[in-house]
């Protein structure tokens, strides 16, 4: 005999289909009062089960117990309503659009309606599933729609950072990067300076227009350090902006403040270089260091395959995107942006209070320090 009785084990039973199944098999083996008593249930119970039980398992299951007729039911106009609501904005739950846009019918009504038209989604959308999604918006791009430039703090390498500081190697690392193909440009400096990220800026634009590129609808993308928009209480410009909008149509925006993954794809090269170079490159001396950054350069820009990109490099995407490209744009050789900008420092002839004066036409180069042991 069975030592529960027929209700608890259904309350108890993840799927009673089996229970009731056992006991009409015992119904018609033996009969309906039998059956009743071994399974301790009622006479009436068990005839209905072996009334509905055509021999699958899908017969035992329990009917819905909605009512055949809603007499409240809403109106065609206000499902339509409903419907296109929640197809416009297909995050919003009920709830939110029952207050967001003060509908009179309830929550459960909506909801029953989303569940008859599909419209219900059980989870989110994950983060893979929107980066791919974004891949593809951004594979449609025009070549150099966008560049997102940023810089690196390279103090935070340990196999770096010795090295660094023996050889006096640079500090900061300023990147530029084409977000539709992945196309590289370094430059790098012992500081952070709103003066080497306009030289940076400089060279890139003179670079990009010998090799025939079209900067009319190019957007500069960075965040809000202060060597890209200089002082927070600056009431103008920063040079930066300046020499990025002094080409026609091209602009410089910034990104929201706390908003880092609006810079991923020039964050992710940083990353990349962080384990790809500097934490297994030895250097000498710092025209060891920009040999070995250029020859990584080279690498990246013509041989490397991204495995987000389709598995090309990025001067494949370039000529898919210009067959007849300037061989020479991904060329850009990579430089110390504090000694560009001493060569180009004008001292005037005429001399002042207290400032010595140089021959007419001549520049100075300062010598960087050599570290001495103590």
């Amino acid at each position: 005999m069975c030592p529960y009785d027929y209700y608890n084990i259904m309350r108890q039973s993840k799927d009673p289909k089996f229970l009731r199944l056992r006991m009409v098999q015992h119904a018609l083996t033996h009969s309906i009062k039998d059956a009743a008593r071994v399974f301790r249930t009622t006479v009436n119970t068990v005839r209905k089960w072996l009334r509905r039980f055509d021999g699958t398992m899908a017969s035992l299951a329990d009917h819905s117990r909605a009512p055949h007729k809603r007499p409240r039911k809403l109106d065609i106009r206000a499902e339509r309503k409903i419907v296109a609501l929640k197809k416009r904005l297909p995050r919003f739950s009920a709830r939110r659009l029952k207050y967001e846009y003060d509908l009179p019918w309830s929550e459960k009504a909506m909801r029953r309606i989303f569940k008859e038209h599909r419209l219900t989604r059980r989870y989110r959308r994950k983060k893979h599933q929107t980066k791919r999604y974004l891949r593809q918006v951004k594979k449609k791009w025009r070549l150099f729609q966008q560049i997102e430039a940023d810089t690196k703090d390279l103090c935070d390498i340990p196999e770096y950072w010795m090295v660094m500081n023996r050889a006096w190697l640079p500090r900061y690392q300023y990147t530029a990067r084409d977000v539709t193909t992945g196309l590289l440009f370094l430059g790098y400096a012992q500081e952070l300076s709103l003066a080497y990220a306009d030289i940076f800026a400089q060279r890139i634009i003179r670079h990009l227009q010998s090799c025939d590129i079209d900067l009319s609808r190019t957007t500069w993308q960075t965040d809000n350090g202060s060597e890209f928009i200089g002082s927070w209480q600056a009431k103008e410009d920063s040079e930066f902006t300046k020499t990025v909008e002094a080409v026609r149509g091209q602009k410089h925006r910034t990104i929201p403040p706390g908003r880092h993954r609006f810079q991923a794809d020039v964050e992710t090269v940083h990353n990349l270089m962080e384990g790809e170079f500097y934490e297994i490159e030895t250097f000498t001396d710092r025209s060891d260091f920009i040999r070995k950054a250029n020859n990584y350069l080279l690498l990246f820009n013509l041989a490397r395959k991204n495995s987000a990109k389709e598995c090309k490099t990025p001067w494949q995407l370039v000529k898919e995107k210009l067959k007849n490209a300037n061989p020479h744009l991904p060329l850009l050789e990579v430089i110390y942006l504090d000694e560009l900008f001493q060569k180009n420092l004008h001292i005037s002839s005429a001399g002042g209070y207290d400032v010595w004066a140089l021959p007419s036409g001549e520049y100075v180069v300062l010598p960087f320090p050599s570290r001495q042991k103590h």
